[in-house]
């Protein structure tokens, strides 16, 4: 379910240890000594035990000691080996209330929509991080026709009716030498080949249904399936909620702001953001500190799932913390909420209530 290399083998006692010092760092957010680790109940080992097994563990790369404490914390690759074998997910060993939102999947009066805006909320104040949701490309709208409007002979407005009097308006450029005969094929051939097509299937539909009609019709028909294609693409800054960006501040390693200057900048760049929360990969991904692949991202874990309809993932939600989060908490709150969105949404789309979906 989680990336990651091949690991050293630990022993019991290692793995026991190993996540002792990473749970106390969690809640605490100062180096853990061997002391402290041998105050828990579950350890019944010698101080000087744990510390022979600390040490071993830093010469493996499970632990760092930072240069002005005794005591260690854990790094990437202790993280790694705590979120692949370790972590328990679990809502109520973790303590999370989830009451509000078990009700809210369960109204038949909230519309899907609503349900991805209030999610990133609910998941910040569900974890007390920042929260990330991927909307996707509006499901409950449906085309109800298209039309393209020339502002020249090099550009046009499309217009793109929905339905449910959805209205949307993109400039998109026009192909070298169209002729309005080619416009006036090409406009109705979309018409009636994607009338009530769901907008989020529309791209699809376009090359699997459309283009072949299109190459005997018209001519410059690749340019056209291009100009036309950019004309439904959606704008990624729709697509992306962001709440808790604060939420950084209340950490005890992101209390300097300046040390968080990146981070706060990268919140304002939407098309980062979303690249960063966008994954091909279906399930749980958790990428901790340089595995984000960003300076920025250096100190920082990203926690992702997917929700999905007929078990294809079209949409992300999740996590951006520190590497010191509460993984378990995280994991599972992302997997209930995960759940319930694609239960929704099928709803939604299916004309079924949330509940039915549960019982079939």
């Amino acid at each position: 379910m989680l990336e990651g290399g091949r690991l050293d083998m630990l022993t019991e006692r290692q793995k026991l240890i190993l996540q002792a010092i990473i749970e106390n760092y969690i809640h605490s957010a100062e180096p853990v000594g061997s002391r402290t680790i041998s105050k828990r109940p579950e350890i019944t080992f010698s101080s000087a035990t744990i510390r022979n097994e600390m040490s071993d563990l830093e010469d493996l790369g499970y632990l760092e000691q930072p240069h002005t404490s005794a005591g260690r914390v854990p790094s990437t690759k202790g993280y790694r080996f705590y979120v692949d074998h370790i972590v328990e997910p679990n809502l109520l060993k973790n303590n999370v209330d989830v009451s509000t939102w078990k009700q809210m999947f369960a109204d038949r009066i909230l519309h899907f929509e609503n349900a991805v805006e209030q999610t990133a909320s609910v998941l910040s104040q569900l974890t007390n991080y920042t929260a990330v949701v991927l909307g996707p490309e509006i499901f409950e709208h449906r085309l109800k026709h298209l039309q393209i409007i020339p502002l020249s002979d090099t550009q046009a407005v499309a217009i793109i009716v929905t339905q449910t009097g959805r209205v949307e308006n993109k400039r998109i450029d026009l192909p070298t030498g169209l002729s309005p005969s080619d416009m006036e094929k090409l406009v109705n051939v979309l018409n009636t080949r994607l009338q009530d097509t769901p907008l989020w299937q529309l791209r699809q539909r376009l090359y699997q249904e459309v283009s072949d009609e299109l190459k005997r019709h018209v001519n410059h028909y690749e340019e056209m399936l291009t100009m036309i294609s950019n004309a439904i693409e959606s704008d990624s800054s729709d697509r992306l909620l962001l709440r808790g960006t604060t939420k950084f501040m209340e950490q005890p390693e992101f209390q300097d702001v300046e040390k968080v200057k990146e981070i706060l900048e990268l919140f304002e760049r939407s098309d980062q953001m979303t690249h960063l929360f966008e994954t091909n990969e279906k399930g749980l991904q958790i990428r901790i500190g340089h595995e984000n692949h960003l300076d920025a991202m250096k100190n920082c874990s990203i926690v992702t799932t997917n929700y999905s309809f007929n078990g294809k993932p079209v949409g992300t939600i999740g996590i951006l913390g520190p590497t010191r989060m509460e993984y378990g908490k995280v994991i599972a709150v992302l997997d209930f909420i995960a759940l319930g969105l694609s239960r929704m949404l099928t709803a939604q789309i299916e004309g079924r209530s949330s509940e039915e979906q549960e019982d079939s």
